[in-house]
């Protein structure tokens, strides 16, 4: 029998990709049909908010809410490029307005709010856009009494937006503080990379912290840490597992059994009949 070797000019463009957690070739169309988790090493890679919310929420059921938000240019910021160019490129390469889409939708039949960041934007960086629609989020959860989920990632605040951006995490941390007066449900789910001053707001705020395996969670690096500290640190002490392990999450859950786990735990902590609504806070 003849055998043949296929040249590597054969093989088409983008059918194989490296893994960046375990550095091994890995076939592409094989990760697509695992949620976009690596076959050998279970590492879950970011995803669109479209293909997230494709995957969780009952079929053709978001509705996109706050998509006329949209980011300025207080300061007239400029490093290598101008703030309004870069944001003008990442919109164009994202098709986003900023770095998370928030809306309604159903989970098992159950309605619910529900935001998605998204890492290709600026990693996911807190500006007043990002501030803005996760507290609208939960003001308008609370009027229609519904449980939030949000898919946490984040590389920090919005440097081009200065102290705009560092008010933000005060400005969701009391959303969600009002949120929690109406008794609503708000489930965090923390992915890869979730830190800094998202982590240090509504991200760890949540009533329950779910995250998925092997995601980065911390407010800093691991260097900045150690000089800090002046000591050596455990290995992986940033990873989900480590997290679970110390009590600051509550659950790991795969990608495959999230939208199962979290209809399940929504089902057990949200009575089909609740509380009036709350009056609607002023934006």
């Amino acid at each position: 029998m003849a055998w043949s070797i296929k040249r590597k000019s054969d093989i088409p463009d983008g059918t194989w990709m490296l893994c960046s957690e375990c550095n091994k070739m890995v076939y592409k169309k094989e990760v697509e049909e695992r949620l976009n988790v690596c076959p050998k090493c279970n590492f879950h890679f970011p995803i669109t908010p479209s293909r997230r919310l494709e995957i969780f929420l009952d079929p053709e059921s978001f509705e996109e809410l706050f998509a006329n938000v949209a980011p300025t240019d207080p300061l007239n910021f400029v490093d290598r490029i101008s703030y309004k160019k870069r944001l003008a490129e990442y919109q164009e390469e994202t098709g986003l307005k900023d770095a998370v889409v928030t809306g309604k939708g159903r989970l098992k039949e159950r309605e619910i709010a529900v935001g998605v960041m998204d890492s290709r934007f600026i990693m996911a960086s807190m500006g007043a856009v990002v501030g803005e629609k996760i507290t609208r989020l939960f003001e308008y959860a609370a009027v229609h009494r519904l449980p939030v989920v949000i898919f946490c990632a984040s590389g920090g605040a919005r440097m081009q937006e200065g102290l705009i951006s560092l008010m933000q995490m005060a400005k969701t941390s009391a959303a969600v503080a009002r949120f929690r007066q109406s008794s609503g449900l708000f489930i965090s789910v923390l992915t890869n990379p979730t830190t800094a001053g998202v982590l240090a707001s509504f991200a760890s705020l949540g009533d329950l912290l779910i995250a998925e395996p092997k995601a980065l969670i911390g407010f800093t690096g691991p260097r900045v840490i150690k000089e800090t500290i002046k000591a050596e640190l455990p290995k992986g002490f940033q990873t989900s597992e480590f997290l679970l392990d110390h009590g600051l999450i509550d659950l790991i859950v795969p990608r495959k059994d999230l939208r199962d786990d979290v209809a399940t735990l929504i089902e057990y902590l949200v009575p089909r009949k609740t509380a009036a609504p709350v009056p609607e806070h002023p934006v």
